[in-house]
């Protein structure tokens, strides 16, 4: 019995100690991208030595693939979250105006990993782009779950989906504070007027 409970234990530490990892590569591949985020800088980050690495993934891919698919996680995550809150007819525009927000914006570090990484996915190992890829349709998916009764449901999950990637990620690559926020305005007004 003394050896089972150990062996939990264990097992319950290197979890702790694998996720406090993911949570941090997590956190800088939105940060840094995928090439400026290094396993000794995020080992060094989570407290840990970088020697103790291989004892949670096989490579700097795998661990990239999981992190990948941790930060996609969060974006959905938060995308439930919204909808869980407003009533079910004000749900797709209380997550335009959550995901277009200036805190959204400003916030890459914790904020959406696909406005954040997408640019740089055709540069990603195999494992990496399946992560990301499978997320996206998760979000794709529940985008299109309240549009359930209009024609071409998944058609405007798309075109919402990558209307607010796309308006995210010119928001933050302008240096022009005016035209950021009229792109994030103007992607609203449209949406807003769909109804």
């Amino acid at each position: 019995m003394k050896e089972s409970t150990s062996k939990r234990g264990t097992s319950s530490r290197k979890e702790i100690t694998h996720n406090r990892i993911l949570d941090t590569a997590a956190r800088a591949i939105r940060r840094s991208g995928y090439s400026g985020t290094g396993v000794a800088d995020i080992m060094k980050e989570a407290g840990l030595t970088h020697g103790g690495f291989y004892a949670h993934f096989s490579s700097r891919d795998a661990m990239l693939a999981e992190a990948a698919d941790k930060a996609g996680e969060e974006t959905v995550a938060i995308a439930e979250q919204i909808f869980a809150t407003v009533p079910e007819g004000q749900a797709l525009q209380a997550l335009m105006n959550a995901y277009l927000s200036n805190e959204h914006m400003a916030n890459i570090e914790n904020g959406c990993s696909f406005a954040a990484l997408g640019s740089e996915m055709p540069r990603q190992a195999p494992e990496v782009r399946k992560a990301s890829t499978c997320r996206i349709k998760e979000m794709i998916d529940l985008i299109k779950s309240k549009l359930t009764n209009q024609p071409n449901a998944y058609e405007k999950a798309l075109v919402m989906m990558s209307t607010m990637v796309g308006t995210l990620l010119l928001s933050r690559a302008v240096d022009d504070n005016e035209l950021s926020k009229d792109l994030r305005q103007a992607a609203l007004k449209h949406f807003d007027a769909k109804k």
